[in-house]
C-alpha cells in the first residue's frame, strides 16, 4: 500500500495547525515565564538597594540565588503543566531543548566568569548581563515569530537593544553601575517576561 502524499494545501494546513498547536502548548507556560520574571525583576531590585545604600559588592553573590530558586521551580512547575496537557509533542520537546540550551550556556559562563574572578582575580561579571539580554531576547523573538505571539516580539525586541546597548558599553570599557544600569536591566526583563507572561495567561484563561 502506497504512502498517501499530501499536496501543497494540505501540507501547508497541517503546519498551520502545528504553528496553532505550539501556540497554545506556549501559552500555557505564561506561569513560567512570570515566574523567571518577578524573580530575576525582584532580585535584581534588591541587589541594586542593597547595593546602593550600602557600597558592599558582596550583596552580588545573591544573583546565585536566581539559579537556585528558579532551577528547581521551573522542573516542578514545568511536570504539572505536562500532566495538564498530556502527551508531550515535537514542539514541545523543542521549546524545551532550546531554553535548556539558554540554560546551559548561562551556567557555563557563570562557571567561567567564577573562575577568572578565582584564579586570576579578573572581574568580568559584567559579560553575565549581556548574556542575559542577549541571548533570552533572541529565542524569545524566534518563538514569538514561530507561534506569531507579538508581546514575545516585542518584548523580546526591548531586551534585545538593552542587550546590545550593554555589550557597547562593555567594549568601551563603561562601567555598568548599580545606580543607573540595574533600573535599564529591570525594565528589561519586564518587558521581555512579566508583560508577556501576563498576556499569555490571559489569552490562556479565554481559551478555556
Amino acid at each position: 500500500m502506497e504512502d498517501k502524499k499530501l499536496t501543497e494545501k494540505e501540507s501547508l494546513e497541517v503546519i498551520t495547525s502545528m504553528i496553532a498547536q505550539t501556540k497554545q502548548r506556549y501559552i500555557a507556560n505564561g506561569n513560567i515565564l512570570l515566574m523567571w520574571g518577578y524573580l530575576i525583576v525582584g532580585m535584581t531590585a534588591l541587589i541594586w538597594t542593597l547595593l546602593v545604600l550600602t557600597h558592599n559588592p558582596s550583596w552580588n553573590w545573591l544573583w546565585f540565588l536566581i539559579w537556585i530558586i528558579g532551577g528547581t521551580a521551573t522542573p516542578i512547575m514545568a511536570k504539572k503543566e505536562q500532566r495538564k496537557r498530556g502527551v508531550k509533542n515535537y514542539s514541545d520537546t523543542l521549546s524545551s531543548r532550546i531554553w535548556s540550551t539558554v540554560g546551559f550556556s548561562a551556567i557555563a559562563a557563570t562557571a567561567i566568569c567564577l573562575a577568572m574572578l578565582l584564579v586570576k582575580g579578573i572581574d568580568a561579571w559584567s559579560s553575565m548581563f549581556a548574556l542575559a539580554l542577549i541571548i533570552v531576547p533572541f529565542v524569545e523573538i524566534a518563538q514569538g515569530i514561530i507561534i506569531k505571539e507579538r508581546s514575545l516580539v516585542a518584548g523580546g525586541s526591548i531586551g534585545l537593544l538593552a542587550g546590545l546597548f550593554t555589550m557597547a558599553c562593555i567594549a568601551g570599557h563603561v562601567a555598568l553601575y548599580a545606580t543607573w544600569f540595574m533600573p535599564i536591566f529591570i525594565v528589561a526583563f519586564i518587558a521581555m517576561m512579566i508583560v508577556p507572561g501576563h498576556i499569555l495567561n490571559s489569552k490562556a484563561r479565554k481559551a478555556k
